[in-house]
C-alpha cells in the first residue's frame, strides 16, 4: 500500500454511505484518460461491492467526501445537493485578508475559453454562491472558512481570487505552486549552509472541513468533520508561531 493510500481515513460507514477524509494528491474518481491512476472510488471498490460518487473534490484538495453504497442512497443524496440543503464548509489559507471580513460572493462562473481546464467569473456563467468569514490572520495571510451553496468547478478558488485573496498555494489561480517558510520570514529565515529549503505546503491550501446532511435512510441530521492533514496543521503552526514572535 502506498503512503497516500495509508493516509486515506474512513470517517463513517454504514450500509448506505461511506465518508472519507481524502488526502491531497488522490483523485476522487478515475481519470477519463488514465483510469489506472490512484483514485478514491477505485480504492474503495477493492473491498466494497458498490461505490457510487455523490460529489467530488479537486485532486489537490483534502477533506471530507461522500460515496453512496446503494442507488437509493445516491438518489437521496444527489437530491440534497441539487436542492442545496447540504451544508459544505471549507477552510482555506489565503494570500491577503478579505475585506469585509465576512460576506457573500455571488458571482457566476464559466469555463475560461483561453485557458483550458480553468474557470473564470462570467456574467453568463452558472450561478455560484459562496459565503466566507475570517477565522484568523497572520500578517498578510488569513485562515478563512467558506460555506458554498453551489458546487461549481473551482468555485472557491475562483471566488477567493475575485475578491483579491486567492489561495496561498494555487498554481492555476495564484501562480504559486509551493509555500516556503522563508517567503514569510524573509531574511530572518536560515535553512542551514548546506540545506535546501523544503516547502511547508506544496498543494492547494484548501480543505473540505465539514459536511451536514440528512441521512438517506432515516432523515437524521448528520454532521461529519474531517481533521486538517499534517501539512496544513504544520503550516498553521508556523504561522501562529510567527504571529507570536511579531507580537
Amino acid at each position: 500500500m502506498s503512503k497516500i493510500e495509508r493516509n486515506i481515513i474512513i470517517l463513517s460507514e454504514d450500509e448506505s454511505l461511506v465518508a472519507v477524509n481524502k488526502p491531497a494528491g488522490i483523485l476522487s474518481i478515475p481519470d477519463r484518460f488514465r483510469p489506472e491512476l490512484l483514485n478514491l472510488r477505485g480504492f474503495l471498490e477493492k473491498t466494497r461491492e458498490t461505490i457510487i460518487p455523490i460529489h467530488r473534490l479537486d485532486k489537490y484538495t483534502s477533506g471530507i467526501i461522500l460515496f453512496a453504497k446503494t442507488t437509493a442512497a445516491h438518489r437521496s443524496m444527489s437530491m440534497q445537493f441539487q436542492n442545496r440543503t447540504i451544508d459544505k464548509k471549507y477552510w482555506a489559507i489565503t494570500q491577503g485578508i478579505p475585506s469585509p471580513t465576512e460576506g457573500t460572493i455571488d458571482r457566476p462562473i464559466a469555463a475560461d475559453p483561453s485557458n483550458a481546464g480553468k474557470m473564470k467569473i462570467n456574467r453568463n456563467g452558472k450561478v455560484a454562491i459562496s459565503h466566507y468569514r475570517l477565522l484568523e490572520t497572520f500578517q498578510q495571510i488569513a485562515l478563512v472558512e467558506i460555506k458554498i451553496d453551489t458546487g461549481r468547478t473551482h468555485q472557491i478558488r475562483v471566488h477567493l481570487k475575485s475578491i483579491g485573496t486567492p489561495l496561498l498555494v494555487d498554481k492555476d489561480y495564484a501562480k504559486k505552486e509551493s509555500w516556503f517558510l522563508s517567503s514569510f520570514k524573509g531574511k530572518k529565515f536560515n535553512a542551514g549552509k548546506f540545506e535546501e529549503e523544503k516547502p511547508l505546503l506544496s498543494r492547494l491550501s484548501l480543505h473540505a472541513k465539514e459536511l451536514t446532511f440528512k441521512h438517506p435512510d432515516n432523515g437524521e441530521q448528520i454532521t461529519l468533520e474531517a481533521e486538517l492533514p499534517k501539512d496544513l496543521r504544520a503550516t498553521l503552526r508556523q504561522l501562529e508561531k510567527w504571529n507570536r514572535n511579531k507580537n
